[in-house]
């Protein structure tokens, strides 16, 4: 018998989204396409080399897709998979949770 990499939904779900940066893009990208200017923006505190890797693995791991559009300069979209969309939607009731509770987050911290 194959041994399981994971021991549990939650410690899969967790290695995908492991990390301070990955579950922020997921959320911004939740809106729409975003380009790589955009969403650096968004992503308060990541810096340009750290995205870049970010956004590579969530590329491979199939949650986000790249868009090259041939124009001068060249633009370059980011938005979900449905892959993506379905963890942003499991992700959603967490961000919640952490909105309603945030001062008392910050207070303990």
């Amino acid at each position: 018998m194959k041994k399981r990499k994971y021991s549990c939904g939650l410690d899969a779900a967790i290695d995908v989204m492991g990390g301070k940066w990955k579950g922020l893009i997921l959320f911004w990208l939740a809106d729409g396409p975003l380009r790589f200017g955009e969403l650096r923006r968004a992503v308060e505190g990541i810096s340009e080399r750290m995205l870049i890797l970010q956004l590579r693995e969530l590329e491979s791991r199939g949650l986000v897709h790249r868009e090259v559009h041939e124009q001068v300069p060249p633009k370059v979209e980011y938005s979900l998979t449905d892959f993506g969309r379905s963890l942003t939607e499991a992700i959603t009731p967490l961000g919640e949770w952490g909105e309603e509770h945030m001062e008392r987050l910050e207070a303990t911290r």
